[in-house]
């Protein structure tokens, strides 16, 4: 399980709201972990993000897979207002290119 945990993807920023830097771990999402010291927030969300993952397995839960581990096929959809897409479909009608390379160059 620690080799797991080891790579998840761990983020630390400051939050001006907290006072301090906050650790977060993208593979669960409801952990943060408060610190006035940068790298105390990194190991801070790191030891949670560990034992969130023993209390799940002691509860017979699954650990979260490591965003590095899962299968991404390229392909994903995307709902928008019709105005969007008719605007969209133009502004790559004018670009001379398909709408699906406008959007996948905005989204890059």
């Amino acid at each position: 399980m620690k080799n797991v945990i080891d790579r998840y993807v761990y983020r630390v920023h400051w939050s001006d709201e907290c006072e301090g830097f906050v650790g977060t771990v993208a593979e669960m999402p409801e952990l943060r972990f408060v610190s006035g010291s940068f790298v105390e927030a990194l190991t801070g969300i790191r030891i949670s993000a560990h034992d969130e993952a023993a209390k799940l397995v002691e509860r017979g839960v699954a650990v979260p897979v490591p965003f590095e581990d899962r299968h991404y096929s390229g392909h994903f959809m995307v709902r928008v207002p019709p105005e969007v897409h008719r605007r969209l479909s133009i502004e790559a009608a004018e670009q001379g290119v398909s709408l699906n390379r406008l959007v996948q160059a905005r989204l890059s």
